[in-house]
């Protein structure tokens, strides 16, 4: 519980506050409440992390501004991943059919070389396969849709060449 707390205040004035844009300190922060941060970590300013102690970064990954990591449940990154601005990582939900709503989590692994881009969300119990590119946007999942659910689902193979004109 006294982790919890320090923890909040910490992100609140370091990690969420614009006027902390330094990285390599937010590196070793993050590291004092257990998470696991490899060498060459951008994290830019607005970053909000729920529990580093459930949280893996490989080296050379770079985190972009307003990036939330709601990790309920751990969360990996490989090396040489980039999570755009304004990217939601959401290792939990609830049971919409059950009366009483229960929490449902379930961890996030992203693959060596993945970009997730702008605004993306990547929801719980998802694997981003390496060099994958997640669009600006979109919504992806490891799980298939409902029959009739939406489909807002986007992502590139590893290494796409862009369409012809």
């Amino acid at each position: 519980m006294i982790t919890r707390a320090l923890w909040y205040f910490v992100s609140l004035t370091l990690f969420e506050n614009g006027w902390f844009p330094v990285s390599a300190p937010k590196a070793w922060i993050l590291r004092q409440f257990g998470a696991k941060i490899g060498r060459g970590l951008v994290i830019r300013p607005g970053v909000r992390i729920k529990f580093p102690w459930r949280l893996e970064i490989g080296e050379d990954c770079w985190i972009g501004q307003d990036v939330w990591i709601d990790n309920l449940d751990q969360v990996t990154l490989n090396s040489d991943v980039c999570v755009s601005q304004g990217a939601y990582l959401c290792t939990g939900s609830h049971d919409h059919r059950s009366p009483t709503f229960e929490l449902r989590i379930g961890p996030i692994t992203v693959g060596h070389g993945a970009w997730l881009a702008a605004k993306c969300i990547v929801l719980q119990n998802t694997t981003v396969p390496p060099g994958a590119v997640i669009g600006a946007g979109s919504v992806y999942s490891s799980k298939p849709r409902a029959s009739g659910a939406a489909d807002t689902e986007t992502a590139s193979p590893p290494h796409s060449e862009p369409a012809e004109r």
